[in-house]
């Protein structure tokens, strides 16, 4: 039987072309032993009709032109059909052959000519038999009727399954594409999710680091040129030797701060301490204003990622006042309520706009880092600040119940 036109052949396929194969041979072999065992008179071109249609039959089936055209597909089972009804003119037993080729006209013809074709050759088939009978029985009516109308509805019913076969392909191939464009968007949203959080880091924690080295090697600097010599010389290189300390331990510090953002690690200050601690002791190594830590309400532990959160906009938020605000005082707050944690860092500096430099795209990376830390924790984030007035930076933090508890 001939592949269907536009898949290859399935396991389920080829069975049923090899079975097609089988029967249609079958039973022209039959034919062909039945009229030798009966010596029929006309044996030998019952003989020639089998070996006739069992050429034609073999010589479609190997024809690749049959398996691409329709035309040549009708072609062929045109002389089938009528290498057929010649071997049924010499033999009754002919009238078997007819359910093999019902399945080939529904095969390669169009649906409307395959059931057409097939009543023809029921038609026939009933005909040739009577030509050779002389009584007339139900079997010889009901047998090729009854088997066109198996084949019509066996065709019908796999081309429907073949059809919903199809379907469920296209949609397993359509949700295989969907997977794999959703994996690609999720790596892409945790490569960037990754960058952003590489980012806040380096801004909060190296940013900050080598800002403040930069002030205390230029203040060293100026200690070391105001310095002659004598008493004033010594207390300049003292004053001197005393920044560069701090440099030091500041490039320390944040040695450390990089190796452990990079290991996705716990900062260093939270290690050995509490968050209130952690920020005491970032107020101490500020350079430039002078910072003060307060402590209000009732201290809890909190997790991790709030005192990460916490700690990071605090460093941030001192960073700005550092290199932008030209603050001379500073203050941080760290407040315990019921149910929420609040750090405020305000300063007493030259002050912004918030709402222009947010439209200008001036406020740099840091409020909108300070503010995607907030908001992924499910915080609140506000800045405060007018030219002259200062800067009011708040960030809320809501306390789960575990952590009330």
């Amino acid at each position: 039987m001939p592949a269907p036109p536009s898949r290859s052949l399935t396991p389920v396929s080829r069975v049923l072309r090899l079975c097609l194969h089988a029967l249609l041979l079958g039973l022209l072999a039959l034919a062909a032993g039945r009229a030798l065992a009966d010596a029929a008179p006309r044996a030998g071109w019952v003989l020639a009709g089998c070996a006739l249609l069992a050429a034609v039959y073999a010589a479609g089936v190997r024809a690749p032109v049959v398996h691409r055209s329709p035309r040549a597909g009708a072609l062929w089972l045109a002389g089938l059909v009528a290498a057929w009804a010649a071997l049924l003119v010499v033999s009754p037993d002919g009238l078997w052959i007819a359910f093999p080729l019902y399945f080939l006209e529904l095969h390669l013809l169009r649906l409307r000519w395959g059931v057409a074709a097939v009543a023809a050759t029921a038609c026939a088939a009933i005909g040739g038999f009577l030509a050779h009978s002389d009584a007339a029985t139900p079997g010889a009516f009901l047998g090729p009727l009854l088997g066109g109308a198996v084949a019509v509805a066996t065709v019908l019913g796999y081309q429907a399954l073949y059809r919903e076969s199809e379907r469920r392909r296209e949609l397993i191939e359509e949700l295989i594409t969907t997977r794999a464009e959703l994996a690609a968007a999720e790596r892409g949203a945790g490569i960037l999710a990754e960058r952003e959080r590489l980012a806040r880091e380096i801004h909060d924690t190296l940013a900050q680091g080598l800002s403040s080295i930069q002030l205390l090697l230029r203040a060293a600097e100026r200690a070391l040129a105001e310095g002659r010599t004598g008493a004033a010389g010594d207390a300049a290189h003292a004053a001197a030797l005393a920044h560069i300390a701090r440099a030091r331990e500041a490039a320390q510090e944040n040695l450390a701060e990089a190796r452990s953002f990079v290991r996705a690690l716990t900062p260093p200050d939270l290690e050995n301490g509490s968050l209130a601690a952690a920020l005491e002791r970032l107020c101490a190594g500020v350079p430039g204003p002078r910072v003060r830590f307060s402590l209000s309400g009732a201290p809890r532990v909190l997790p991790t990622p709030y005192e990460v959160a916490l700690l990071r906009i605090a460093q941030s938020a001192l960073a700005n006042v550092v290199r932008h605000a030209r603050a001379g005082r500073a203050e941080i707050t760290l407040t315990f309520m019921d149910t929420s944690v609040t750090l405020d860092v305000v300063d007493d500096g030259r002050g912004f706009e918030p709402s222009s430099a947010a439209a200008c795209g001036d406020g740099g990376f840091g409020l909108p880092a300070m503010r995607s830390r907030a908001e992924t924790l499910g915080g609140l984030f506000t800045v405060e600040s007018d030219p002259g007035q200062g800067t009011a930076v708040a960030v809320t933090l809501p306390l789960a119940a575990e952590v009330l508890r």
